[in-house]
């Protein structure tokens, strides 16, 4: 048996109401593993039913991390996440054991995989300027504007996005220097550790949307509207938050405004799930050495056991 020359981590990808969460933790009870969480959303404390967030119990007593750390009026950045995520990596494995990287953030697996560029921190100002220009003419505008200075990053980045759009902005403006650019030429040292990626997703897309559509529903049954609600009525907590962007809770605040009724709303968030669904997707296409397996595999866990331990037997 070949030994693997770093310690192993896993790596469980895939789109949206996939089934993540419950193979994670699967594994983790087979493994001797603990998860953390790779997602942009379940960092926030009070959003539980939009997010999906697994309980207390649903968690079988596996340690879960990167879950709940943060108050939805702050903001958590790439940077951020993957030295929290490394920090968690190390602390499992010096425990015995086994990290599994478990979400759809595929912006914060990149990090992961590829390491970081050296960017600019954040000028306010430059930020500020941003926002009252997209209040203006709109995200779309500005889009366009980064397709001209930067075609590269604006190919990857939606122009529904933004977050990203602003970021991208935001750098050529304050250093004259496209984001694509400054990616190129520095990263940070690579993951030390030797993953195992496994990709899970249904079978059709159909099939997805199938499942988005029922879990959207659920969660409406379950109270996602109340609980928008009580982040709607505290006075530090707005639609730009990127807690507040998160896909179906800025659905549900835009019904709280006014802006649409309760069908519109829920049509629009199994829509916008799905448009995300379709992105992660799209990343994950291009992510060529991995395991992939199907949702409805009803030998799921057991499939994805072999093949992990194949591979640690390599």
């Amino acid at each position: 048996m070949i030994e693997l020359s770093q310690p192993p981590a896993i790596a469980l990808m895939g789109p949206t109401a996939s089934g993540k969460t419950r193979l994670a933790i699967e594994l983790a009870k087979a493994l001797g593993g603990e998860v953390i969480s790779v997602d942009s959303a379940l960092v926030y404390r009070s959003m539980d039913i939009g997010t999906a967030k697994p309980g207390l119990e649903e968690r079988e007593g596996i340690p879960h991390h990167l879950i709940d750390i943060l108050d939805p009026a702050e903001s958590y950045s790439t940077g951020r996440f993957r030295d929290e995520a490394l920090a968690a990596m190390q602390e499992a494995t010096n425990r015995g054991r086994l990290p599994i990287l478990a979400g759809g953030t595929m912006l914060y697996f990149n990090a992961l995989f590829h390491g970081l560029s050296t960017l600019p921190t954040a000028d306010p100002e430059i930020r500020r300027q941003i926002d009252e220009e997209a209040a203006l003419f709109g995200w779309g505008k500005l889009h366009r504007e980064l397709v001209r200075v930067d075609p590269e990053a604006a190919a990857r980045i939606h122009p529904n996005d933004p977050q990203r759009i602003q970021r991208a902005l935001e750098v050529y403006r304050a250093t004259g220097v496209p984001l694509s650019v400054l990616c190129a030429e520095t990263r940070s040292p690579p993951l030390p550790f030797d993953l195992i990626k496994l990709i899970l997703a249904p079978l059709s897309r159909a099939a997805l949307h199938e499942r988005i559509r029922l879990r959207f529903l659920a969660m409406i049954e379950l109270g996602l509207v109340g609980e928008v609600r009580a982040l709607y009525e505290r006075s530090d907590l707005h639609a730009d938050l990127p807690s507040i962007r998160a896909v179906g809770y800025r659905q549900v605040w835009a019904y709280l405004e006014g802006e649409y009724d309760l069908e519109t709303m829920i049509e629009r968030g199994i829509i916008a799930t799905r448009q995300f669904a379709k992105r992660q997707l799209t990343w994950l296409r291009r992510e060529r050495i991995s395991l992939r397996y199907a949702s409805e595999d009803e030998g799921l866990t057991d499939a994805v056991l072999r093949d992990v331990a194949a591979y640690m037997k390599r």
